[in-house]
């Protein structure tokens, strides 16, 4: 359908999917010569007041030559774009470029006049807005700086697009029009402007998936059996508050129901409206009954149907297809090869998923990218007893199966603000855009919490998942994500541990734990694993055997009355004797302390008391417990009956629900994750800043990455070109000249001046000191000519081994400071001890670029190895406030220069008083795209 232009080719990396602000989606492409009577029939549909707007006029048809304008385009000076659902344009932008005098110009004039036009039927859905971000993108690429309007003043809609969008304006009122004129570069309110838009419409986008109104069912058999069958039964059975239908285009002529669904053969024939289909035929037919929902305006797609990118590549490409039909509609799509989804809420109670039983309602929000795990993690949440026991309830749960549209992004956007879901907890394959998963988890996980497991850690993803290659090692993901305030954890059960912790708990206000029950030896295991997680247990107290449940009350109630404590692990094993306790008697009394104590953390490791996992979780809720102050205590634990026997009613609402575990190993762990949390949700509160410092030169270090860049390839710096960039950033490296024969090299140590050393930067040798390739503190000509001669007699010619020589620095510890820019995860700033510990140990750590003062500090203590800068075994303590600043300078370095994809300063000696960078490389190469900062899309298919 596009041809090329009359000056560029078509610009197809212009065409885009956006979420409009209801949830719907649309098509974002540059109008071309082919879309003249798109335009004619788009223009017909809009009312004479929008035409009026549009050219302060009565204005009721298109002439040709107003066709020809419009859809003749140069993409350069001249650029329009529209907007389409089921191909048809919903709503037009374009800028011309003018010049100062306000009349056509081409380059170097950096300003155009923009003006839109929207449908009647499509205003207030955000179309303009994402219009506008789509060609501010294209004007600042083809060199554009400004956008200037002019509105009529009863056009507020039109004004607000303007003013909302948070550029930088001007704004003025002459001849009765008003005239706008806004910079495009984009600002911190510009951003949170389109961030918060995006927010907004893609939450939107999957609440119209979670609550519809009404469902067809897709592919239901006439027998029961099969999986369209089974979800229309488990929808049907789960109480689905809304319109149910089946749909089968194999149905008898007549049939009106299947087991009392009304029942139907297309979706076409039902009358009226239809939310969310349930696709569920063979991929071959998955096309049709797509155009069938696209015509009757079905607003989402949940599709089990198999046989898409996880069967191989024809597969990949009919799930491509899938995903830009389904977009032609304005439809999302969960999937294909979907387990389901689930909606616990009372007024929607939506199981279209193949889960053998719904779990029950509570506020947890679950995502699964696999269905066999979802399963298993349903129901674990469900079951009591064996492993993490109780009633654990879950809000809603997707589980997107190849998430070719609707991703964990897109979850996150929705539980961010969504009032029924306090905890999220995800498994994930695979990040298709890990940058922006990292900010919208960042943001989340500052108002809930967040667990992530990560399958397919340590090789490729599903086939069916399409995922940016990253060349991360997985601990530096995890490290990242755990600073975006992500509990990262290993496994399934590490998953649900920490999800029934934090749902039911509230978080810690430090790493203090005191230990207490009726067995010594439970409690001695619990402080070794409360120890070997970096927690500070406080000696176990050993209630003995015969503690009764008055005793536990007490002694939980002490505990946590202690100003000390932060957090309390009960261990509990069963008692024999006419004297012992009952597993009721015991939970009311754990619950009655508790309650009176509501700001700290309690947590029960039962051994084979099943009872009391079920009687400490007698709710059916998992609402965090408010911290404000207990209810009312109606019993006490003495009044408590002595047995568990029989039913027992739920307690009060408001009550706390104590997790319990079957191992020490696995409470305290759960604990350690929360203890974690909680401490970065008290960081996150204060950040720090970016600091600034008035001896960088970014013009001086752009203009030397410029000229460096001309040939558009990447390239290593040389040494000089390497020092002089970084030392536009306050980063000053110790030159080593270059020393091919022993004449040179004592002219290099008297242009340096005594003491040297001398080092071979072979690359079999370079950074390997302990293979003998270095000789220090040469103090005069005659050491320095002796340790060359060594070295070539050891190691070879000197062509072979590139000695150089170097100025002494002082002595102090060797670290390494790195940064890249990762294709997938976006930059990263990491540190670490040098030699044997970042190399044999990986003791490194990472923080995303761009680093704050407090992040630099945390980046400096995270190693396992940082007792080492502080002083460890009577050495004296290095200047770590000097390495903080070093590692922020090649932080604002990095995110200055996008260009700057590689820095690597290894040795740099920390002495008591200040440091030395012995050497550095730094690698260009053209700035990857930065899809995080351009304008809301879907990502392409």
């Amino acid at each position: 359908m596009q041809t090329s232009s009359d000056r560029h080719e078509y610009p197809a990396h212009w065409e885009a999917d956006v979420v409009l602000r209801d949830g719907g989606t649309a098509r974002v492409r540059p109008i071309t010569v082919d879309d003249a009577e798109r335009l004619v029939s788009f223009y017909e549909q809009v009312s004479d007041e929008s035409k009026y707007y549009r050219f302060f006029a009565p204005y009721p048809r298109l002439s040709a030559k107003d066709v020809h304008r419009f859809t003749h385009h140069d993409f350069v000076d001249r650029v329009g774009l529209a907007a389409t659902v089921g191909g048809e344009f919903i709503a037009t932008v374009r800028y011309d470029r003018i010049g100062a005098d306000g009349t056509p110009a081409s380059a170097p004039a950096d300003e155009a006049e923009v003006a839109f036009l929207v449908q009647d039927a499509h205003q207030g859905r955000g179309v303009a807005s994402a219009l506008l971000e789509h060609i501010g993108a294209v004007a600042r690429e083809r060199g554009i700086r400004r956008f200037a309007a002019e509105v009529l003043p009863a056009n507020t809609k039109m004004i607000k697009v303007f003013t909302d969008a948070g550029y930088t304006q001007k704004r003025s009122f002459e001849d009765g029009v008003v005239r706008l004129e806004f910079d495009l570069e984009p600002t911190d309110r510009s951003m949170a402007v389109q961030r918060a838009r995006e927010q907004r419409a893609e939450a939107r986008s999957v609440q119209r998936l979670l609550a519809p109104g009404a469902v067809a069912v897709i592919g239901t058999g006439r027998t029961p059996g099969g999986v369209g069958r089974s979800i229309l039964d488990n929808i049907r059975d789960a109480g689905f508050t809304g319109r149910l239908y089946a749909v089968n285009k194999a149905l008898p002529e007549g049939t009106e129901e299947l087991d009392g669904v009304p029942a139907f053969r297309s979706v076409g024939d039902i009358d009226g409206p239809v939310d969310l289909a349930v696709v569920a035929v063979p991929s071959a037919h998955v096309p049709e009954v797509v155009a069938e929902c696209g015509a009757h305006g079905v607003q989402g797609l949940l599709v089990v149907s198999a046989g898409y990118a996880e069967s191989g590549p024809e597969g990949r490409e009919l799930q491509r297809a899938l995903v830009r039909q389904a977009r032609t509609y304005g439809m999302r799509i969960i999937g294909p090869n979907a387990f389901g989804v689930i909606n616990t809420a009372p007024d929607v109670r939506l199981n279209a998923s193949l889960a053998p039983e719904p779990p029950r309602p509570g506020r947890i929000g679950l995502f699964a990218q696999s269905g066999a795990i979802g399963v298993a993690l349903l129901s674990r949440l469900h079951r009591r007893g064996g492993g993490v026991t109780g009633v654990t309830g879950v809000s809603t749960f997707v589980s997107s199966g190849n998430r070719a549209d609707v991703s964990g992004n897109d979850l996150l956007q929705y539980w961010y603000e969504d009032p029924d879901t306090d905890v999220v907890l995800m498994y994930l394959e695979s990040i298709g855009n890990p940058r922006k998963f990292t900010r919208l988890a960042r943001r989340t996980a500052a108002a809930k919490p967040l667990v992530v497991v990560q399958g397919a850690r340590h090789g490729a993803g599903p086939r069916g998942h399409a995922v940016r290659a990253t060349r991360l090692p997985h601990a530096t993901v995890s490290a990242l994500l755990r600073q975006a305030g992500v509990i990262h954890v290993d496994t399934i059960t590490e998953l649900v541990d920490a999800g029934l912790l934090l749902a039911r708990q509230p978080l810690p206000g430090g790493p203090r734990v005191a230990i207490l029950g009726n067995s010594e030896s439970l409690g001695l295991l619990t402080y070794d694993a409360c120890l070997a997680e970096g927690l500070r247990p406080q000696p176990p107290r050993d209630l003995t055997t015969a503690a009764s449940a008055a005793d536990f009350h007490d002694a939980l109630a002490g505990a946590l009355a202690d100003d000390t404590c932060d957090a309390v692990v009960v261990t509990a094993i069963p008692a024999v004797g006419e004297g012992s306790v009952g597993d009721a008697a015991l939970a009311d009394a754990l619950r009655s302390a508790a309650a009176a104590a509501p700001a700290k953390p309690v947590l029960v490791v039962h051994v084979e008391l099943g009872g009391l996992a079920e009687a400490l979780s007698a709710a059916a809720s998992t609402a965090p417990q408010p911290t404000a102050g207990p209810p009312p205590v109606t019993r006490t634990a003495q009044q408590s009956p002595a047995s568990s026997d029989g039913p027992r009613p739920a307690p009060p609402e408001g009550a706390h629900l104590i997790p319990a575990y079957p191992a020490a190993e696995r409470a305290v762990r759960a604990l350690a994750h929360s203890v974690e949390y909680a401490q970065w949700r008290r960081d996150a509160a204060d950040p720090g800043k970016v600091p600034e410092y008035d001896d960088i030169d970014e013009k001086a270090a752009a203009a030397l990455v410029d000229r460096q860049l001309t040939s558009g390839q990447g390239l290593t710096l040389g040494q000089d070109e390497t020092c002089d960039l970084l030392g536009t950033y306050g980063i000053h490296v110790h030159r080593a000249l270059p020393a091919p024969s022993p004449d040179a090299a004592a002219g290099a140590a008297r242009s340096l001046g005594y003491p040297v050393a001398l080092k071979a930067t072979a690359p079999h040798l370079r950074h390997r000191a302990d293979l003998g390739g270095v000789r220090l503190d040469l103090a005069d000509e005659e050491q320095l000519r002796r340790a060359y001669t060594e070295l070539t007699e050891l190691f070879g010619t000197p062509e072979e081994l590139r000695p150089v020589v170097q100025r002494m620095a002082p002595r102090g510890v060797d670290t390494i400071v790195r940064a890249v820019i990762d294709p997938a995860a976006g930059a990263a700033l990491s540190f670490g001890i040098a030699g044997p510990p970042s190399q044999l140990l990986g003791d490194m750590a990472h923080r995303l670029i761009p680093v704050t003062d407090r992040e630099a500090g945390s980046l400096v203590r995270a190693i396992r190895t940082a007792p080492l800068l502080f002083g460890w075994r009577g050495s004296a303590p290095v200047d770590t406030p000097a390495l903080e600043e070093l590692l922020l300078r090649v932080s604002r370095l990095v995110d200055d220069h996008p260009e700057v994809v590689a820095v690597t300063l290894e040795p740099v000696v920390v002495a008591p008083q200040g440091l030395s960078v012995l050497s550095a490389s730094v690698r260009l190469a053209p700035p990857p795209a930065r899809d995080d900062l351009g304008p809301r899309t879907l990502p392409a298919y």
